[in-house]
């Protein structure tokens, strides 16, 4: 049986929902996969190698980046699902606004003093060790590491993603239509 791992990093959530709407092909699906390291399962650790890993999100953070690598490493293909995995999405769009010499301090100035909608009395910008850090910018995926195909949408449809994940399963990458990888 293959095995499927899938993260979300930067990014909504809407990648994995569109999963769900594979509608009742997920019964399909869970016949010629079993989940490893997913929100779908709730592991949080990869158990074994896997055959595909499906990556929703840019790396705005030092543990995107982390679980990114782990990805690479675990996973035998990589498949960057998503306008944030792809192109950095709505993320991305913190790099455009940030023109000092350091952007990463503006982000947080902006995020937590210059902000109308920001109440903060005392001035903090949160620096707890438990948080990770925050990047200079925000990184897509194909910036981080090698991915093996990328499936553009925001989200993609579950259409698109049941197209893929099915010819990859079978070996067939080159059954992927044109149109479902790109959008014009």
């Amino acid at each position: 049986m293959k095995r499927v791992a899938t993260v979300s990093l930067a990014g909504c959530f809407g990648c994995h929902m569109s999963l769900l709407d594979i509608d009742e092909r997920i019964l399909e699906l869970v016949k010629l996969v079993e989940f490893d390291r997913s929100p779908v399962n709730d592991l949080k650790k990869f158990k074994m190698r896997c055959d595909i890993g499906l990556v929703e999100g840019g790396c705005c953070n030092e543990e995107n980046v982390h679980t990114l690598r782990e990805f690479r490493k675990n996973c035998d293909v990589l498949v960057g699902v998503g306008q944030c995995a792809v192109m950095g999405g709505l993320p991305v769009m913190r790099n455009a606004i940030m023109h000092s010499s350091d952007p990463l301090r503006e982000c947080l100035e902006t995020a937590y003093f210059n902000s109308p909608y920001v109440y903060n009395p005392t001035n903090d910008i949160p620096n707890d060790p438990a948080l990770p850090l925050i990047l200079d910018k925000v990184y897509t995926c194909p910036e981080v590491v090698k991915m093996d195909y990328l499936i553009p949408g925001c989200p993609p449809s579950g259409d698109v993603l049941w197209q893929t994940l099915t010819a990859l399963l079978n070996g067939k990458p080159s059954d992927l239509p044109g149109e479902i990888i790109r959008f014009d």
